[in-house]
């Protein structure tokens, strides 16, 4: 039996172009997505839609990772950088604004975006099928689509008032490309205080290079000129469950040992949660 598409998808319709031709338009064909010249591209029965072709992106958000995830984010550790993130939008677009967010994981910055926004619309793109499961059921106005965002963009240009990025890899030329000239992109990325605690204690736990935000500015600064830039820098309490899920759901997962995590010693109970949020406005 087809799957129906969810209304936030519908929504977002006029936003995708067909990763194979380029042709704008993807319309609704029997549960699927198809283009005027006949590519097809599956919707999935959780929501969202996959337009990934060829070879297909790599991920390191699988099923554990998402679900130690989830659990994190739903204790609220992190709801100050979700608040940031919003707070920035919310100053620089009006409530009908469509918001892209590149590696979107669970959804759940994207949410909180939308929360503040009660005409937008969101779309989310990420690699992980386990994460856009969650990502797609994140919104009522937000929609997920299975991408590799190193890739040209399956969007139109100039389509997006925000592109979103928390913690996530970056496009820069697809970035300028998508937004409006009078858009904005949202950076979000940890400072080098960022869980000191855990990687002082935890050998494994992935360093944060030094030279991070220069490569960024570099990055950058061919297409965009920041506008605001905010440091939001608190303790975070955890219990011990907590701290294995903040390891579990990153990449310093797959580098940590099973016998240092057993090990209550080198488990802190409160670390140091630093992040930097920057608002750029297109060159």
């Amino acid at each position: 039996m087809p799957v129906s598409l969810s209304p936030a998808l519908e929504l977002s319709l006029d936003l995708l172009r067909c990763p194979t031709c380029r042709t704008r338009h993807l319309h609704p064909d029997r549960g699927a997505l198809r283009c005027q010249v006949g590519h097809t591209f599956d919707v999935a029965r959780h929501g969202y839609a996959s337009l990934l072709t060829g070879t297909r992106g790599i991920s390191g958000d699988d099923a554990a990772m998402v679900q130690a995830r989830d659990r994190f984010l739903s204790t609220g550790a992190y709801a100050p950088i979700r608040e940031v993130g919003a707070r920035l939008v919310a100053g620089a677009v009006s409530e009908q604004a469509t918001v892209v967010d590149v590696g979107c994981g669970t959804g759940y910055y994207l949410a909180g975006v939308l929360d503040q926004l009660p005409g937008a619309r969101g779309l989310g793109l990420d690699t992980s099928v386990r994460a856009l499961r969650s990502a797609a059921r994140a919104h009522d106005r937000a929609a997920a689509v299975a991408w590799d965002v190193y890739r040209p963009f399956p969007l139109a240009d100039g389509v997006a008032d925000i592109v979103l990025d928390v913690f996530a890899p970056r496009n820069p030329t697809e970035f300028h490309r998508v937004l409006r000239p009078t858009g904005r992109l949202i950076v979000i990325r940890p400072s080098d205080r960022h869980l000191a605690e855990l990687r002082d204690r935890l050998p494994g736990m992935v360093a944060i290079d030094p030279a991070k935000e220069q490569r960024l500015h570099r990055a950058l600064g061919p297409f965009f000129d920041a506008v605001v830039t905010e440091q939001v820098e608190y303790p975070a309490t955890l219990s011990r469950l907590d701290v294995l899920d903040l390891v579990a759901m990153t990449p310093s997962a797959r580098h940590v040992s099973r016998a240092d995590l057993n090990h209550d010693g080198l488990l802190p109970d409160q670390v140091t949660v630093s992040v930097l949020a920057t608002a750029y406005q297109p060159r």
